[in-house]
């Protein structure tokens, strides 16, 4: 792992510390599992939110928004 990658990982931690409140608040979490070398942020959903039929809603309208105008240069969020 490089300092860029390093940065990167913090500044996407940061910026998944602003929606954790919002997936707290319903039982949920997100937990970040690796950012690629091709810009692709994947996530790990957590307790309620594993299972909620809302979670694509989630994941596209609330986590990938907020990540990618927060971090230019990332292209999407997807979760694994």
């Amino acid at each position: 792992m490089t300092l860029r990658d390093t940065t990167m990982r913090e500044r996407v931690l940061a910026a998944l510390d602003m929606i954790r409140p919002v997936l707290r608040a319903d039982g949920g979490d997100v937990e970040l599992v690796e950012v690629t070398d091709t810009g692709v942020v994947k996530v790990r959903l957590r307790g309620a939110c594993q299972c909620c039929t809302m979670s694509r809603m989630t994941l596209k309208n609330g986590i990938e928004r907020t990540i990618l105008k927060e971090i230019p240069g990332l292209t999407s969020v997807e979760s694994v």
